[in-house]
């Protein structure tokens, strides 16, 4: 059980890792597009041996979509049942339910499905998904909150990133003295980094509900694209996109979960 999760620790990474590069291509002009979590997927797909990848993104993803299902409901992590743990076994629920929806996108890319996953797919899905509960009179509630979910489970990453006892759940492999400390400090930056960007999605989505307009809500290449036309674009998206890199990376070296 504990493999399984590590390697949907490590598919997570992947997929971070991969949006992070791409917007890092964009930020730094060689290049590349924005994506979200379906187009770093279609982008692993295309690779040489991407099939293969494809395969074993598919069984992380359904490792890592599990396991946030089993934190929401059986409480491995001693979250307890007061409001702070509530709360987050919420963001668990809504990690998982997230994740799971790339296994189909996955699977179809792997079997050129219609369902396939590509770039724009996923922000496409939201606005559509959005807009059909706006058109409910309790819609726009709803829509608002989500939203303020969203927001925060992304406060709620950013303030991990900065704590002092940061890293508490996890063992990193195989890494000690000075390398440990490297990787906890990437998963610093990289945490805080994903925070920033679930924190703008649950800010446009707000923005939707209180326009009452679902063309506002967006994905991360949605949040990716507003970062790079604001004043220092290239500066504010090099700095995420290199965050992301690091959550990737640090993602990536979780050896295992233990108890709280």
């Amino acid at each position: 059980m504990e493999k399984l999760i590590r390697l949907g620790y490590v598919v997570r990474g992947l997929v971070y890792g991969v949006i992070g590069l791409l917007a890092f291509q964009v930020a730094s002009g060689s290049g590349g597009a924005l994506a979200n979590q379906q187009g770093a997927i279609a982008a692993v797909g295309s690779a040489p041996e991407g099939k293969v990848l494809l395969y074993i993104v598919l069984v992380g993803l359904v490792c890592y979509a599990l396991w946030g299902l089993i934190r929401a409901v059986a409480d491995p992590l001693h979250e307890g049942n007061d409001a702070k743990g509530i709360a987050r076994r919420l963001g668990y629920l809504v990690s998982g339910i997230s994740y799971g929806l790339l296994v189909p996108a996955t699977y179809g890319l792997i079997t050129a499905g219609a369902s396939a996953a590509s770039n724009g797919a996923q922000n496409a899905q939201t606005q559509q998904t959005t807009a059909s509960i706006l058109s409910q009179p309790w819609g726009p509630w709803v829509v608002a909150l989500a939203a303020l979910i969203v927001i925060g489970v992304g406060l709620s990453q950013i303030y991990q990133g900065f704590r002092r006892n940061f890293n508490r759940q996890f063992q990193l492999a195989g890494r000690t003295g000075n390398e440990r400390k490297w990787i906890v400090r990437l998963g610093r930056f990289g945490t805080v980094a994903r925070g920033v960007v679930f924190t703008l999605v649950g800010v446009f989505l707000f923005m939707a509900a209180y326009q009452h307009d679902a063309s506002r809500a967006q994905g991360i290449d949605g949040v990716l694209t507003a970062l790079l036309h604001q004043p220092y674009g290239p500066w504010l998206l090099g700095v995420v996109a290199a965050g992301l890199i690091a959550f990737g990376i640090y993602s990536a070296m979780i050896r295992r979960v233990v108890k709280t």
